[in-house]
């Protein structure tokens, strides 16, 4: 026999199951706002590191083609795609931001360096 639970919607989830309204759309269902002002992913803590950006180039998955990764950059997910854009740009080529990394397409480990280095970055490089 299955076991339902017969508590109010209210006690069991007090902040409420609000997760659309037809005045401003879909709402956060942690600080019940509008999904474009919420204040959840602007409270996200930046990734703690040992205040070192690190470059590498890496041909891991990629099927041997070679991109430079730029790790343990202090900034937010909004600025880390701004930095992002300027580096490709520099570089002339594609890439892309994701999980607090930068990934640029193409060996550019000593053009990414000194760019960030010139942006006031401590950097090293990695990865040999």
């Amino acid at each position: 026999m299955p076991s339902f639970d017969l508590t109010p919607m209210k006690q069991r989830f007090p902040t409420g199951g609000l997760v659309y309204s037809t005045d401003s759309g879909r709402m956060c269902p942690t600080c019940r706002q509008p999904i474009d002002a919420c204040t959840c992913k602007a409270a996200a803590a930046k990734p703690a590191g040992d205040g070192n950006v690190r470059v590498s180039r890496e041909t891991k998955g990629r099927a041997g083609k070679g991109v430079t990764v730029v790790k343990g950059l202090p900034l937010d997910a909004v600025a880390l795609a701004a930095l992002g854009k300027q580096l490709r740009t520099a570089c002339g080529s594609g890439g892309t931001a994701k999980d607090g990394t930068l990934e640029i397409q193409g060996d550019h480990v000593e053009r990414v360096m000194e760019l960030l280095k010139g942006q006031g970055f401590s950097v090293k490089r990695s990865g040999g």
